[in-house]
């Protein structure tokens, strides 16, 4: 690309941003020239697409049905397109493992013997400046070679010599980078995000075999991704990387995204490596989307809800057969179990449901699938050795079922169990979650499950809907104000009594969860409240 550089924006870091450990080194000129490229040419229109958001579910509110595009029909019916083949690393994505990249967790991660990791800069990382910081570091470090960690107490952590291929998951298009301005606009942390990983570490990746490989989140139309693949092409020309070499798997986390996968294969054909069922957020999207909706059911219990429940089975089904009829690969969703190192039964179970839930992957034609902690990566792997033996993936396996759009929205069949041990429940790890994400943490361990933003998302806005709705729960309970304030005073009072030197945060994270659960007007997204409101820095 030709790049006239005297007449550019440069993305100034604000202020009061602070001085945090690897900065400098990310923080370059040139790489900030380059951020300040991405947001004078595509900043604009993110937040054109942002507003789409809105007005869709505006319309939505006021009883618009969700359906397949009759504007892009042409694209579903033609049978002539695929996306580009598997890149480098890509073929074989038995088992992708997820997680923040700090780096005691990043090298956890990357000698787990997983095929693929994500290192996430979204759900499981708390967005404090420091953690971002660290985080573009020790992606940086890893394609120098020089990514290691020793204890105080002289335990090393190495990377070994077989590593998984790595792909990145930048914050979504809704959120903003409040550190990094130009002319005074925020930038949006998913440019923030992208730009300066690319800057750094794509000739890098390169040089490893791979190449700048995304996941992509919380997507809700086709245009959106339309926009990801016009900052892949930017991207590769400021870089001098050829095209087609940056790949991108979507999740499809959201309700409105499932109704347009096959257009948002298409519009990342060149740059695409498939589709991932991303089953927390998308029964997040789902009661979002239908919050306002009277005419439309009130899902139950959040555990009751599995991917065996016919509007969720009907989402993965046509996951599966959009993917490989495109030749694309379709990734399962996540197993969160932590093993619990005091009760070997407890883990023993948790860990049959994990080898029962990759089977089921396996056997419906997924090309690999999530996991959370190393501990699952030999379980997961099992399940797909015995389903594939030698092949890399399915690709070639249409499932015999193909999803009706119908029953991604007919709510009716998740059934109507709605226990006050359910609210709780939900008060519980929310407040639990937020406590920690305040002090920093994004991927959170809670009652043996590895916890990230998606889980409070769920949990929250069934409580927001409940309350709203005053749902009727099964014991005769009605959901009030009262009775949510109640259980959050509650639970804050159990956090309280097991952990010390915490006051500061719970209270914080108390009056977060209100706002969050008791205002009448309901928050799209807790990270843009928190992140704005209640996050230091």
């Amino acid at each position: 690309m030709s790049v006239n550089e005297d007449t550019l924006l440069k993305a100034t870091v604000a202020p009061d941003a602070p001085d945090v450990p690897g900065s400098h080194e990310i923080l370059t000129d040139e790489a900030l020239a380059l951020v300040g490229a991405l947001h004078e040419r595509f900043g604009a229109r993110r937040l054109d697409l942002l507003a789409a958001r809105a007005a869709r579910q505006a319309r939505i509110n006021g009883g618009e049905a969700l359906g397949l595009l009759p504007e892009t029909e042409a694209i579903r019916r033609d049978p002539s397109w695929r996306v580009a083949p598997p890149a480098p690393g890509l073929r074989r994505r038995r088992v992708e493992i997820t997680g923040p990249v700090s780096r005691t967790m990043a090298i956890n991660a990357l000698n787990s013997g997983a095929d693929v990791w994500m290192a996430d800069l979204e759900d499981a990382t708390s967005p404090t400046w420091a953690n971002l910081m660290e985080s573009q570091h020790n992606l940086l470090r890893l394609t120098q070679g020089q990514l290691s960690f020793t204890t105080s107490a002289g335990k090393a952590y190495r990377v070994g010599e077989h590593t998984p291929t790595v792909m990145v998951r930048p914050r979504g298009w809704h959120l903003p980078e409040k550190h990094l301005t130009v002319d005074r606009e925020e930038v949006s942390a998913s440019l923030a995000d992208a730009g300066l990983f690319f800057f750094h570490c794509a000739q890098g990746m390169i040089d490893r075999g791979q190449g700048p490989y995304f996941y992509l989140p919380k997507i809700e139309s086709h245009l959106e991704a339309r926009l990801w693949n016009d900052v892949f092409v930017f991207l590769q020309d400021w870089c001098g990387i050829p095209q087609g070499t940056v790949r991108a798997t979507v999740l499809v986390e959201t309700l409105p995204a499932a109704f347009e996968m096959e257009e948002i294969l298409y519009e990342l054909r060149e740059h695409s490596a498939g589709l991932n069922a991303g089953r927390w957020d998308y029964i997040f999207s789902v009661i979002k989307t239908f919050r306002r909706r009277s005419d439309a059911m009130v899902l139950p219990d959040r555990a009751d809800i599995t991917m065996t429940t016919p509007f969720m089975r009907a989402y993965s089904q046509r996951l599966l057969s959009t993917c490989h009829r495109r030749g694309a690969h379709a990734i399962g969703g996540m197993a969160a179990f932590v093993p619990n190192r005091r009760n070997a039964e407890v883990s023993a179970v948790a860990l049959q449901k994990v080898r029962d839930d990759k089977d089921r992957d396996v056997r419906d034609g997924f090309d690999g699938s999530w996991v959370a902690h190393p501990a699952l990566v030999a379980t997961a792997a099992e399940a797909f050795h015995a389903g594939l033996g030698s092949l890399d993936h399915q690709l070639g396996k249409t499932p015999p079922v193909e999803g009706d759009p119908a029953e991604m929205t007919d709510l009716t069949t998740a059934g109507s169990t709605r226990t006050l041990n359910g609210l709780r429940s939900n008060i519980a790890v929310s407040l639990a979650y937020l406590n920690a994400w305040l002090q920093g943490l994004g991927a959170v361990a809670i009652n043996d499950l590895m916890e990230d933003a998606a889980t409070v998302e769920i949990a929250r806005t069934q409580v927001w809907q409940w309350r709203d709705r005053g749902v009727v729960l099964d014991d005769g309970t009605e959901v009030t104000n009262e009775l949510v304030e109640c259980m959050i005073a509650s639970e804050a009072d159990l956090i309280q009594a097991c952990q010390a030197g915490i006051a500061v945060t719970l209270a914080d994270a108390v009056a977060l969860l209100e706002r969050l659960v008791l205002e009448p007007d309901y928050e799209e997204f807790f990270t843009v409240l928190a992140y704005r409101s209640f996050l230091q820095n």
